[in-house]
């Protein structure tokens, strides 16, 4: 609990995502902390229909305006360099609101702990003009939080202080997602997608968008063997006519199922529907890879395997563990992932271990555990900027 000891922050990023609610309301329980979002939920990423969460934890969503994709909130400006505070933890992103956040830090003399997921070096011409402020960055915060090991990794190849860096494991709220699913919910939903009784169910949800490796995907469906498999894409995106095309043009398009947007607070049904997870993201050719994907944590709830490829935060990040709680197969490697979804599907027994082994995983790998990664590194960051004068 939060005690007078304690430093107050003021927590800086782009908005409350539904999966992030109980993150920092488990946070403000342990630290005198204030939120300040500067975003409305408009990233290109994102989808609309999620929309932006508030909760249970002092916060204040900004106005701002769009210039040139550059989320621009005076207001922040106002807000850190007046109210009273003595750590800022900023996340990653912000074109505006980054360095922002920093200067006046600095110029305040206050600990900067900066929070990434980030585990590459992009390779656009922006981002290469503009990485050596993001190393600077790394190299003088006060102390970084990363989502996990292989954040930590690339952070140290950059030249950072090891001892700085702290991981928060990203989770989700595990509870919201291994409730107990009724069969009469599977079959229900089993009917809604026309899914044959016998059918097992290969299972992706997230947006229909490049990057993601569908069209891997696909073309690994198309090779297994047995007919007795449904691949459900739950999601939506521009690559969807595209994807259609590609499994007519496979022959397989009787056996897939494009389900369109799933309401959050729904997803735990169809996970519980699913015979296995998988996501097969590949690297964009602007050098960006998946910095986690939180449906991996959440199907674990629901004791599902995962077979992700090598691009995927999550599998870098050591949460699936190869043939234990899934598998891991190169990005691309077509051949792999049916050699994974085949293996599963031929020996069931297998699938069960796997999905018992996620279940225990999962259940240590949870906001708890996360929260204290931002508590250490705010203790760390504090008592040093202290020890500093």
């Amino acid at each position: 609990m939060v005690t007078e000891s304690e430093p107050r922050c003021m927590f800086v990023t782009n908005f409350c995502p539904h999966y992030r609610v109980q993150t920092f309301a488990l946070l403000a329980k342990y630290l005198k902390v204030k939120f300040l979002f500067y975003s409305a939920g408009g990233e290109s990423y994102w989808q609309a229909e999620h929309g932006v969460q508030h909760g249970e934890f002092e916060h204040e969503y900004l106005s701002g305006v769009e210039i040139a994709r550059t989320r621009i909130a005076p207001a922040l400006v106002a807000r850190l360099w007046m109210e009273e505070y003595d750590v800022t933890i900023k996340c990653i992103n912000g074109k505006f609101a980054l360095p922002v956040s920093y200067l006046i830090s600095r110029l305040r003399r206050k600990p900067f702990v900066l929070w990434t997921g980030i585990w590459q070096t992009l390779q656009t011409p922006i981002h290469q003009l503009m990485f050596p402020v993001t190393r600077y960055l790394y190299r003088h915060a006060d102390a970084i939080v990363a989502y996990g090991e292989h954040v930590k990794r690339y952070l140290v190849d950059q030249g950072v202080n090891e001892e700085k860096v702290f991981c928060a494991h990203h989770a989700v709220d595990n509870s919201a997602y291994n409730r107990s699913v009724s069969n009469e919910e599977i079959e229900r939903l089993r009917e809604s997608l026309n899914i044959p009784s016998k059918d097992r169910v290969i299972l992706y949800v997230g947006r229909l968008e490049d990057g993601k490796g569908l069209e891997v995907m696909l073309h690994a469906f198309s090779q297994l063997q047995g007919s007795d498999v449904t691949f459900v894409l739950a999601g939506k995106g521009s690559a969807q006519v595209s994807l259609e095309q590609l499994a007519e043009a496979l022959g397989i398009a009787e056996r897939i199922r494009f389900a369109g947007y799933v309401q959050v607070e729904e997803t735990p049904t169809w996970y519980a529907v699913a015979y296995a997870l998988v996501l097969a993201s590949v690297t964009a050719a602007n050098g960006h890879k998946e910095c986690w994907g939180l449906v991996v944590n959440e199907a674990m709830n629901q004791g599902v395997p995962v077979v992700a490829s090598d691009a995927v935060g999550a599998a870098a990040g050591g949460l699936i563990q190869h043939g234990e709680n899934g598998f891991i197969v190169p990005e691309g490697d077509v051949a792999g992932l049916v050699w994974s979804l085949q293996a599963l599907l031929n020996d069931p027994e297998l699938r069960e271990r796997m999905g018992r082994d996620a279940r225990t995983r999962i259940s240590l790998w949870d906001n708890e555990r996360m929260v204290s990664g931002f508590r250490r590194a705010v203790e760390y960051a504090w008592v040093r900027r202290q020890c500093r004068g």
